[in-house]
């Protein structure tokens, strides 16, 4: 099997699943992967032959592909912020509005000695971005799951910085006492009502970790209350929260912020959708 017929292969078989584009977004990301070789590359070699290894590589690929599996969880890495991300079930897909509120950060921060905590880090990549643009600010990261933060610790090391995880309950408010005061709190904390689960595509559902994902629907704000509480004892003078939202619940979390004397900024992401919060203590 030629590098051509493979990529005609693929787009045959994944035209079921996805649209157009995506179909050829996946089918560039696994034949880069099983090749090596980026687009330019492949196209100038279109004729040349898979290794017998290669083709069972893409036989297993197109059967995971197949059953709903994400792309970065068949592979075992994802991009965001122009690094590479090692992610598998335990974390979350680094997701583009995400890199939104990355460079919402960076066009208002200052460069110098800061001290950031970003809170549910799955796979780290809103503290591992944020170091590598602001190499003097000392970063830490909570979550949870202790397996979800040795993906995260594995993503710091291979992205050659350094940032403090930290295995904890943040909704257990005992546990605040042991954290300091910070410059920065971010968060893409877990958003979706569980009611939206049914709307929501298999890709999603049947694999992300659903506790990344998912609060109760009589209490979906329930991270952000107590972060905007947390924020109140543990954010410096002219501290700011930044915060990923449910893009249905924009108003209820700037209404619920500013009830506990924040001033907020409600941004929309590309897709004009009401994704981040900007929000700062009123003194």
């Amino acid at each position: 099997m030629t590098i051509e017929s493979a990529k005609d292969q693929l787009i045959q078989q994944l035209s079921s699943l996805y649209e157009a584009r995506e179909a050829a977004s996946i089918t560039h990301l696994v034949l880069e992967h099983l090749t090596g070789m980026n687009k330019t590359d492949r196209m100038m070699h279109k004729h040349q032959n898979l290794s017998a290894t290669q083709e069972d590589q893409l036989i297993e690929i197109i059967a995971a592909l197949m059953n709903h599996r994400p792309i970065q969880y068949v592979l075992g890495e994802a991009w965001f912020s122009g690094m590479k991300f090692l992610v598998n079930e335990h974390t979350l897909i680094p997701r583009p509005e995400t890199e939104e509120l990355i460079e919402w950060i960076k066009a208002t921060a200052n460069p110098e000695p800061q001290k950031i905590l970003d809170i549910g880090t799955g796979s780290g990549c809103i503290p591992i971005a944020l170091k590598k643009e602001f190499p003097l600010w000392q970063l830490s990261a909570l979550d949870v799951s202790d397996d979800t933060l040795q993906v995260a610790q594995q993503n710091a090391a291979s992205n050659n910085v350094w940032v403090d995880f930290i295995c904890m309950d943040f909704l257990n408010e005992t546990l605040w006492s042991g954290l300091p005061d910070y410059n920065i709190i971010v968060s893409n904390p877990p958003y979706i009502k569980k009611s939206e689960k049914e709307s929501m595509s298999a890709h999603v559902v049947d694999h992300e970790p659903h506790i990344a994902l998912f609060v109760p629907d009589e209490d979906a704000l329930i991270f952000y209350k107590k972060i905007a509480n947390f924020g109140l004892s543990h954010l410096k003078k002219q501290g700011k929260l930044f915060l990923e939202i449910n893009q249905l619940l924009g108003k209820e979390v700037c209404e619920l912020l500013e009830k506990q004397g924040y001033h907020t900024i409600l941004r929309k992401d590309l897709h004009g959708n009401d994704r981040m919060i900007m929000a700062t203590i009123v003194h």
